[in-house]
Formats: structure tokens, sequence, C-alpha cells
């Protein structure tokens, strides 16, 4: 008898099939029993019909317990009424193991109770499609870049230097010196921008932030382009680009998972090119006129970029900063050396900044000026300033926290519900 998937058992319709997985739940009806089976691809509803067995083995179906893990044999047939369109009218089981009783049961648990449990949480249906539309998401970054002729670095985790700031560093010992988990791994995707013209990298990210907002976690994910003689505009594009290809793919892939979590699809559809841009200046004025006490030369907040995103309908794009509120590689702007060649792009429904990113500082006397205005040695950046002695050009990338966008797909409150094992600043367990 062939083994198979569920999302594949209408293949096998009015055929004999055989499922693995797992109790997701199950009732009795006397003579009848009904066993959700769940196997990681689809949930079926497997009838086992008390004639057709001996008593004490139709008496095993009856003390499995949520989560017991078996393995069920029987015909396929058609039914509109069950989860997935089919029901299978069971002949064999067998039991792998019969688990112990389940901690997460169905009625409310508490935030902290889920996440201590967190690799069994996986298993509940609404971890279930956040993780299938990260993955999604993940696919589709690749995709879009793989088919512009990107080619993936893959850049280190050990660094012996900051990029975003050195207070946000997790340092650890590295045999005889120090190094550092790395912020970003855009300094060293500049490097091989000069060598391959467009590239870009896909890894994990860390920062030691004492955050404790929805929008934090100190260990993530995030794709970052390069592209040699690329100015702000056309990285805007790219960034602008790339959001919509994602929406476009989970849109058309996830649409189940969608269903799942109850996230109005609607609102995504309207999320069109080309996305409201907003200079810096403007975005000021604008949220000086709703009351905010920003002034200007000041970052804005997470309050500020919730009020300017839940404006439009699409991502907003903020760009030129000043110049004093950005890291020490950004370009300044050659008309406005005050601001920087730079930009933000806020999600819309208050979820923030996904995309940030701008033109790199690509002339050697000016980077080593930035560099000392900024407390940072030369020396650990020595490497980086040799990009701007051997055939120095204009660049410029962007990076996209993967978390922060599977958020606001899936219209999730935190953060820790996008990563399959989040770290916060209060969680390394599981």
């Amino acid at each position: 008898m062939p083994i198979a998937y569920i999302k594949d058992v209408g293949k096998h319709e009015g055929g004999q099939v055989t499922l693995r997985g797992w109790v997701y739940n199950k009732r009795s009806s006397g003579k009848l029993q009904f066993v959700l089976l769940r196997d990681g691809t689809g949930v079926m509803q497997c009838v086992a019909f008390k004639g057709n067995f001996a008593p004490e083995r139709f008496a095993e179906l009856d003390r499995l317990t949520q989560e017991s893990s078996l393995e069920v044999s029987g015909q396929v047939r058609k039914d509109s009424r069950s989860p997935g369109g089919y029901e299978m009218d069971v002949a064999d089981f067998k039991v792998l193991q019969l688990a112990e009783g389940y901690p997460i049961t169905p009625k409310e648990h508490g935030t902290a109770f889920l996440m201590e449990h967190r690799h069994l949480w996986l298993r509940s249906a609404r971890q279930h499609a956040v993780l299938k539309i990260r993955h999604e998401v993940v696919k589709a970054c690749r995709d879009y870049f793989d088919d512009r002729d990107f080619t993936l670095i893959d850049t280190p985790i050990f660094t012996p230097n900051a990029c975003e700031g050195t207070t946000t560093l997790f340092q650890t010992d590295y045999f005889d010196q120090k190094a550092y988990l790395t912020q970003s791994g855009q300094l060293y995707s500049e490097a091989a921008a000069a060598a391959f013209g467009k590239v870009y990298c896909f890894g994990p990210a860390f920062r030691a932030e004492k955050s404790k907002t929805r929008r934090h976690l100190t260990e993530f994910w995030m794709v970052e382009p390069e592209v040699a003689f690329a100015t702000l505009e056309e990285t805007m594009s790219l960034a602008e680009g790339l959001v919509c290809f994602i929406l476009e793919r989970v849109l058309q892939k996830r649409r189940p998972e969608l269903d799942a979590l109850e996230r109005d699809a609607a609102a995504l559809e309207k999320v069109a090119p080309p996305f409201p841009r907003l200079s810096y200046d403007e975005a000021v004025k604008a949220l000086q006129a709703e009351g905010s006490e920003i002034q200007w030369g000041g970052d804005l907040g997470g309050g500020d970029e919730t009020v300017l995103s839940e404006r439009y309908d699409a991502p907003v794009m903020v760009h030129r900063y000043p110049s004093s509120v950005k890291a020490f590689y950004m370009q300044p702007d050659p008309e406005r050396p005050e601001v920087a060649l730079c930009v933000d792009v806020l999600a819309p429904e208050g979820y923030g900044e996904i995309i940030g990113g701008g033109a790199r500082i690509h002339d050697y006397g000016l980077l080593t000026r930035r560099l000392r205005e900024h407390g940072l040695s030369e020396e650990p950046f020595k490497w980086y300033l040799d990009l701007r002695k051997y055939g120095t050009v204009p660049h410029a990338g962007f990076g996209m926290g993967i978390e922060r966008v599977v958020a606001w797909i899936c219209k999730l409150t935190h953060l820790r519900e996008t990563a399959a094992f989040p770290r916060t600043l209060y969680r390394i367990y599981p």
C-alpha cells in the first residue's frame, strides 16, 4: 500500500493509502471513531467503524491521546465537509507512540506558558500558518534576487567590528582576541559588490538592544542586497519591487494560511507601486501637524513611524534623514550634506520600518573622517577602507528584516510568533 502525504490524497481518491502523522483531535460516536490526523502537510479525518475491528483493537483508538503518533491505512473518499475535502475509511492502523498528557490544550494559555513550550506550540494551526508564510517570504526573496542576476554571498557571523553601533554588540571570545556576532552582512556585501556587481546576503543578525517592544528580537534574519554604481533612487525602486514581489507570491500561494490567521487579504491586495515617498523634512512637518513633539534632527520613534504609515495603504518610503542619526557609512547628499542619501520603508497598519538602506560613502577621506566622528578605530575597518582605494565607485543597498515583514503580512501583534524559536531580551529557552 503506497505511503502518501495528506496534501496529495486527492491523487488517490478511491484507492488505498497509508498516512503517517499525529493525532490533532478525535471524537467518538460509539460505533465510529473520528481521528483528525495531521502530518505537516495538512489535516485529514480518518473514520474507523467498530464492526471492522476486534474489540481490543477498536479500544486502542479510544485510548489515543492528542499528539500520539500513528500510521493509518485505508480507502480515500471525497467528502466536502471534511478538512481538505477528503476522508479515509480506516482499514488498519499502527500506534507508534501513545503521547503523554499534552500540555497545550484548547483552553486559553498565557504567552509566557506558550513561549516556554514553544517546541510544542509550533504544532498549532496558527503557528503552522505563520511559519509557512515565513517560508514563502524567504523563498520569494531568494527568487527575486536570483532572477535578477544577483549573486548570493554568505557573510560571516563572527566579525571584528561593529556595523550599526557599538552599544548593541554581542561580544564573545575568539581564541586570543575579541569578536562580535554580526549586526549586518552589509560591509562584506559591499566588498563582494565590487567583485560581482550585484550581490545579496541572507542570514541571521544580532542586536544586543535592551528592548521590550513588539518590534524587536535580539536574533533576526535579514536579506541585504548591495549594488555597484546604484543610486538612492534605484535602490528605492529595488526595495519597492521586492516588497510587491513578496506580497504577490504570498497572496498567490498562501491563501489558506492567511485565512487560518483570519488576515484580511484585501489590505495586502491594495499594495501597489509606486509607493508614497516622503522626504524627512516632509515627514517631520506632517508629524508636527499631528501633534508630535519631534524636531528636525531627531530620529523617528516607533510612534512617529506608526502615525506616518497609517496614512497610507502601501508602505511609505521616508528618505534623506539627517546624517547625524544614521550610520557612519551613509553617503551625504552632495546638495545638502546635513542629510544622508538614505531611505526607511515603513509598512502600513502601524508595523513600522521593514527596510532601511541607502547610498554608501565611497570616498576614502570622507569615510575615514566619519569613522573618527563616530569614535570608531580605523584598525578593524582597514579592509573596508581598502575598498575606497582600489576602484571605488558609488554604490547602494538595503536590509530587509524578515520577521517584521512576516509580522505585517500576518498582522501579528508581536515578532516572537514570526520565528520558530525566537530570542528576546528575557528568553533564550527553548
